[in-house]
């Protein structure tokens, strides 16, 4: 085949290929199997492989990007990406209708306000070039590999203006997210919180094959820029990207009077739990896009522009049970088992109690008629108690451990009530549990599931039991091959070699966490300072107390502690401290950091200051040195706004620390 023959197929299998994603996401009317559409994708493929110059960036074959390691690229935004100001009321609405009045307003849009992840596209003679992410609204980062595996993303749209920067929200639809949670379940991997995290976490992944996995949506819903192209109106803006290809906004309606918007947010509000995607609110925007630019904005939000955020979904159920679970530190906590009900779009059944004094204060007993939601639209809890049942009597957690039947008894500095015996079973399995878990030693591929089977197996009875096991051991268990097993082997030689602090962070000690480990490793270098360090020496670490020193201190000369540390080092483990402060710059800082930053992950923002002699911390008061916001940041940046305190962006904060690009 010539390279004339080879443009003649290529372009034939790109309608085709093209025609079937229309019909597929758009028309919701596949045309072609999965096996017939993998079969033109792999001819296209093999055709641009073979003949390089008929490769296009707008091919469908670029849905997927072909290297693994995107770098995300700073992206300056020549239009801000702003948010909304929130409100909360219908009051609130109406005092905003009133206000544009006053500015020649009499035509406004109400659109549903989708919960996933503010996008940028922009496309230069009809082409997709660039995709990238909010950000801090000035500063985001270049995801086009990643967006281009949205198939409801066009990579080429008829109109070929010079430039075209449409505006939209990646979401995760619900049924997604379902398969999503049953898979990572399924690898004993941690799930995620809700649609709109697991939509950041696969736009966000290196691997573009990984995002692709995802099935991520988008509906647009602004024009930023359009060379050659002008609007009178925001609802004309939103026909015409519908008429390019693009997912729009759905279900947004023009309205005239505050009676009629305020009609229109009820209207939303009540269907929003049918919709196949989670809304958090509806968005009223002044529709004439001239007044707009006269009304103006503040640094953070526009002024023809409200968000009404709906309240929490709230529903009353019967509570038939408290259950009682033991967790890995020996923690007894009351589990509310009530009857069913619809809250946020899935039916819910179960909530957290946390504590005696919980249950107490609240006066919940078994028999109640109860009050539930989830707090955030993500996680259950039981609001309140309506009523008694008859004959109903308070409810104590026991003393008694309901796994192994040892004393429980409550602490005397926390509300919480334990099991005093270390070698009870439930204790057992989540202590392994946390010993593999991501933050920790980070063992891939066990999970909750297989863990069970290793301690019922009679093959685990302490964490370092994982490091004895062989192949014959694991190919004996139900649902391991060979190959599986091998791979669970690897991982778990392979975590021998973490630093230190992942290994403190595993061993459970009560109080410490990911952040006081690594202080901890940095101060003693090594296992065995550890142990020998005294309370005094702990307690002079920044951000450790007399109270959480003792506790290190008593755990690290615990028998049942030593004899397990000893035997993980005779196994092979890292017991010393490698990571080394890169300087003092920040010494003397102390450093809040809220909302979602550009480029980096939160920890790795922390990571980067302490190891320059900065402090972070959860709180922000008079003596922060400086707030670093992110996307979405909220009551941390008010704060900081309302004491004078500096607000960086994460680009000044890595020009501060000498790293920006």
């Amino acid at each position: 085949m010539d390279i004339n023959e080879a443009k003649k197929r290529v372009d034939e299998l790109k309608i085709q290929l093209e025609k079937a994603n229309h019909n597929y996401y758009d028309l919701d009317a596949p045309t072609l199997e999965d096996d017939e559409y993998d079969a033109l994708m792999r001819e296209l493929r093999g055709l641009e492989q073979d003949f390089p110059a008929l490769l296009t960036e707008d091919s469908p074959s670029q849905r997927v990007g072909g290297t693994a390691q995107n770098t995300f690229a700073k992206v300056r935004h020549e239009v801000q990406m702003g948010s909304l100001q929130d409100v909360f009321s219908v009051d609130e609405v109406k005092a905003f209708v009133e206000r544009v009045r006053e500015e020649g307003a009499d035509e406004f849009t109400v659109e549903p306000k989708i919960d996933g992840l503010s996008v940028s596209l922009e496309y230069r003679g009809g082409v997709l070039t660039l995709g990238s992410t909010r950000g801090d609204g000035f500063i985001g980062e270049d995801i086009t590999p990643n967006l281009k595996t949205i198939r409801t993303i066009p990579l080429n749209i008829p109109e070929k203006l010079p430039l075209f920067e449409v505006r939209g929200e990646v979401y995760m639809p619900r049924s997604s997210f379902a398969e999503l949670c049953e898979l990572q379940e399924k690898n004993g991997e941690p799930l995620p919180k809700n649609p709109r995290n697991a939509a950041a976490g696969s736009l966000r992944q290196k691997d573009s094959k990984i995002t692709a996995s995802r099935k991520l949506d988008i509906f647009c819903f602004n024009i930023q820029r359009a060379e050659g192209k002008e609007f009178k109106t925001h609802s004309e803006t939103l026909e015409f990207m519908e008429k390019m290809g693009f997912h729009v906004i759905p279900d947004y309606r023009v309205c005239h009077t505050a009676d009629e918007i305020v009609q229109r947010i009820e209207e939303i509000g009540q269907m929003r739990r049918s919709l196949p995607f989670d809304i958090d609110g509806a968005v009223v925007k002044v529709n004439n896009i001239a007044l707009r630019a006269e009304i103006g904005a503040t640094s953070k939000v526009p002024k023809w522009a409200v968000a009404f955020k709906y309240p929490p979904e709230e529903k009353e159920t019967t509570l038939r049970e408290i259950e009682i679970n033991v967790g890995r530190t020996g923690a007894l906590t009351p589990v509310a088992v009530f009857d069913p009900v619809q809250l946020a779009g899935t039916s819910v059944g179960r909530a957290v109690l946390h504590n005696q004094d919980f249950i107490t204060e609240r006066d919940i007993r078994i028999g109640d008629r109860i009050i539930v939601r989830k707090a955030g639209d993500i996680i259950p809890e039981v609001v309140r108690s309506v009523s008694h049942g008859d004959d109903s009597e308070p409810f104590h957690i026991p003393d008694i451990c309901p796994v192994c039947g040892s004393k429980a008894v409550r602490d005397e500095d926390e509300a919480v009530i334990r099991c005093q015996n270390i070698e009870c079973p439930a204790q057992l399995l989540r202590s392994i549990e946390h010993f593999a878990s991501r933050a920790a030693m980070n063992i891939d591929g066990l999970g909750e599931a297989i863990v069970e089977q290793l301690v019922q197996a009679d093959l685990v009875h302490t964490v370092a039991d994982l490091y004895t096991l062989n192949l014959q051991d694991l190919t004996a268990l139900e649902r391991f091959g060979t190959k599986s097993a091998q791979n669970l082997l690897d991982n778990i030689e392979k975590s021998k070699n973490n630093e230190l602090d992942r290994l403190i962070f595993a061993l459970g000690i009560r109080g410490i966490g990911q952040r006081a480990a690594t202080l901890l490793c940095r101060k003693f270098g090594s296992m065995d300072n550890i142990i020998a360090a005294d309370a005094d020496e702990i307690a002079a670490i920044d951000g450790f107390g007399e109270i959480l020193a003792q506790s290190v201190c008593t755990a690290m000369r615990e028998p049942h502690r030593i004899a397990l540390i000893n035997r993980l080092k005779e196994l092979g483990l890292n017991m010393n401290y490698s990571e080394q402060k890169v300087s003092d710059k920040l010494s003397g800082m102390t450093f809040v950091l809220t909302g979602t930053l550009p480029t980096l992950k939160r920890d790795e923002a922390k990571e980067m200051i302490e190891k320059r002699g900065g402090k972070c911390s959860g709180s922000v008061s008079k003596k922060t040195s400086y707030v670093v916001a992110g996307e979405e940041a909220g009551s941390k940046l008010d704060k900081a706004n309302e004491l004078g305190i500096p607000v960086l962006t994460e680009e000044q904060l890595l020009q501060m620390i000498g790293e920006a690009e």
